[in-house]
């Protein structure tokens, strides 16, 4: 395993690599520039000068660049042009926020991924596969900033049972925070599950298929063992390769999905640092939710790897 680990390591430090640079470069090319929007729009040239020399906007991309990389090393974000504050501060902020947003997500994705991939598998019942099916194509076909209104309308105002949007600490009223969080992790989450809720279905009906399954069960072996015991952990493998692939949208949709509910997360200092062409927010900010993805990935692979020690070999 630690030589599979090694062997994977190089590629993710060349995907950071490339992904800071692309960043970087982007960045730039968005229209608008820092010095002009801290200035205001009656400053003089002079001024506007002095300000891009202050924030060394006038140094060649590629000294900027590498000054970036190097501060980034040391572990220094440098101070935020526009918003205010350490860069470091702001996105620690933010972090713990979007992290429990991400993580309830990602755990009802694999509740409600797991329950709609068996229940279409192995149910029976013409309506309840009728009704999982529905409800997995309504979850791709709506995009999340309209089931968000849909389930603030619904749980927040037709049946006021939930906070239609938020934030309370956990530390400080868990049983409130929990409330708040339902509805957006929820919205987040419906996509993912129906895509995992798929895949599943299919690798469980493509075990129940198998030789070996049909034996057991002409030998009488019950079918919730053959299901739990056999079927489901051999399509386990794959399922955890999509699982974190869908980190990476979870990660891409809590933008979105903080905007919604007025979650103070990641999503909404990346709209601010747009807005305010604040480099040294948006850049470290993008890195790192790169670096987040290509660390899902590579644990992915490992777990990939343990359930099937042929990977490991190849």
């Amino acid at each position: 395993m630690r030589s599979y680990l090694l062997r994977r390591l190089p590629s993710a430090l060349l995907v950071l690599a490339a992904a800071s640079f692309l960043i970087f470069t982007i960045l730039r090319l968005v229209p608008g520039d820092p010095a002009t929007a801290l200035a205001g729009p009656d400053a003089d040239a002079a001024t506007v000068a002095a300000i891009r020399a202050r924030l060394g906007l006038d140094a060649p991309l590629l000294s900027q660049y590498a000054h970036w990389i190097g501060s980034l090393l040391k572990g220094d974000l440098g101070p935020s042009y526009a918003i205010g504050g350490q860069t470091a501060d702001l996105i620690g902020d933010g972090l713990g926020a979007t992290t429990e947003l991400t993580v309830a997500a990602l755990l009802f994705v694999i509740v409600l991924g797991t329950a709609f991939g068996v229940i279409g598998a192995i149910s029976r019942n013409r309506w309840l596969n009728a009704a999982v099916r529905v409800i997995t194509t309504a979850a791709l076909a709506v995009p999340p900033f309209v089931s968000g209104v849909l389930l603030v309308l619904v749980f927040a105002v037709a049946l006021p049972v939930l906070p239609p949007g938020g934030r309370v600490a956990f530390p400080t009223a868990p049983d409130l925070a929990a409330q708040y969080l339902v509805l957006p992790a929820l919205c987040l989450a419906l996509p993912s599950a129906a895509v995992l809720g798929r895949y599943l279905k299919d690798g469980i009906e493509r075990g129940l298929a198998e030789d070996y399954i049909r034996t057991a069960t002409a030998a009488g072996i019950a079918p919730r063992r053959l299901l739990w015991r056999h079927t489901l952990p051999n399509a386990l493998p794959p399922v955890v390769t999509l699982l974190g692939m869908q980190v990476g949208n979870l990660l891409g949709g809590a933008v979105l999905v903080e905007a919604i509910f007025a979650w103070p997360g990641l999503g909404q200092l990346a709209e601010q640092g747009l807005q305010r062409r604040d480099y040294p927010v948006v850049q470290d900010l993008l890195l790192l939710l790169v670096g987040v993805f290509v660390l899902v990935q590579l644990l992915t692979d490992l777990v990939y790897a343990w359930l099937d020690p042929r990977i490991r070999w190849e």
